[in-house]
């Protein structure tokens, strides 16, 4: 956990980076956590760890719906014709 700058204490973050909401437990922020890398290690498009990544680094550009992100990444892993290995 974090400490905000006014002193008070932030949200808990899971794995992924996000602040969890104050009623979630512990094991709920770890299965997110869970997900999250299981997405990660299969290749599969993770929204949430891109709305983090867009809000941390892009805060003002706008951000992609979930349906627009996945077509996004399906075009981005199979669109450039053929098998590739980077």
């Amino acid at each position: 956990m974090k400490a905000q700058r006014d002193g008070a204490a932030a949200l808990p973050e899971a794995a992924d980076g996000t602040a969890s909401a104050p009623g979630e437990d512990g094991l709920r922020v770890r299965m997110r956590g869970f997900c999250s890398a299981c997405r990660q290690i299969l290749g599969l498009p993770d929204y949430d760890r891109y709305l983090f990544h867009a809000a941390q680094r892009h805060p003002d550009a706008p951000v992609l719906s979930r349906a627009a992100f996945c077509e996004r990444e399906i075009e981005r892993k199979y669109g450039r014709g053929g098998m590739r290995c980077c």
